[in-house]
């Protein structure tokens, strides 16, 4: 199955840019279960990307309850080579405003319950996340962001915490300390799981508000959330029109072939039916 060699990952609405065609929807089982919600598959200004909700239509889903295996899994099963993810991020840096965007190249892992790797079950492996962001992915989307006129900050280290509660004062500026930039609830599984599947992965964070270290600031409620969502969801289909006609060349990045010499489990003691689960999204190795 080929349908598109872009994904998207994130708002529903997202898909939903001038000019846009919807081709088709795809719902699909995967060996892992089914994803958050059909995959939009639409055509912009002859540019085909699969899009995906994270958390569902009309956001039914937790963070911590997305089946993020599925998402990632689903996919790659329709051919998907790249990925480009949206977020919303509080920040953790006065210099990072509301409404601004981000584009991190580190995070750290403060997420506890999910599962977040496709090996185990009799086949073990460990690929390389030491960089977590496709540089290549990077590359392509800073100079486009510029090119629309948007505030993009570059650098930053993302923090990824369970949720779904807002962090205390104390957790935001325990992060502060560390020098992070802004944090979010989603990023992790789901960057991991692109990277064991070998698809190119970059989040696009948009900043809702400064967490709640800021003292001059009112504490993150739900509804400036959603308010500065609804603003930077201009912003990030602007984007995201541009990232289309730029995407989908030939990769050659770390990423391709991320997983090759990451099985560590000898081959006559790797569980059949885990094989045959890891085939359907690493067939060139099972």
């Amino acid at each position: 199955m080929n349908k598109a060699t872009i994904g998207v990952i994130g708002g529903s609405g997202l898909y939903e840019i001038e000019g846009a065609k919807t081709i088709e929807e795809i719902s699909l089982d995967t060996p892992w279960g089914k994803p958050s919600d059909a995959i939009v598959i639409a055509e912009i200004e002859g540019h085909r990307a699969a899009f995906q909700p994270r958390h569902g239509r009309g956001h039914v889903h937790l963070p911590h309850e997305v089946n993020y295996r599925a998402n990632i899994a689903a996919l790659k099963m329709i051919g998907v080579r790249e990925i480009i993810a949206f977020s919303a991020v509080g920040s953790l840096k006065e210099e990072i405003h509301p409404l601004d965007f981000v584009l991190p190249d580190q995070i750290i892992d403060r997420t506890r319950s999910r599962p977040s790797t496709f090996f185990g079950d009799g086949v073990a492996a460990h690929v390389s996340f030491a960089n977590p962001f496709c540089s290549r992915l990077h590359g392509v989307i800073k100079p486009a962001a510029d090119a629309v006129g948007l505030t993009m900050h570059t650098g930053q280290t993302l923090i990824c915490m369970e949720g779904p509660a807002f962090s205390t004062k104390a957790e935001s500026n325990l992060y502060r300390s560390w020098g992070a930039g802004v944090i979010n609830m989603s990023t992790i599984p789901e960057a991991k799981l692109a990277r064991e599947a070998e698809i190119c992965y970059a989040v696009i964070c948009m900043s809702t508000d400064y967490d709640c270290w800021h003292e001059t600031e009112a504490a993150v409620t739900i509804e400036l959330v959603i308010e500065n969502l609804i603003t930077n969801a201009g912003n990030a289909k602007k984007l995201l029109k541009l990232l289309l006609e730029r995407l989908g060349r030939e990769r050659g990045c770390e990423c391709e072939k991320a997983a090759k010499n990451s099985m560590i489990t000898v081959e006559h003691k790797r569980n059949k039916n885990q094989i045959k689960k890891l085939r359907t999204i690493l067939p060139d190795y099972f």
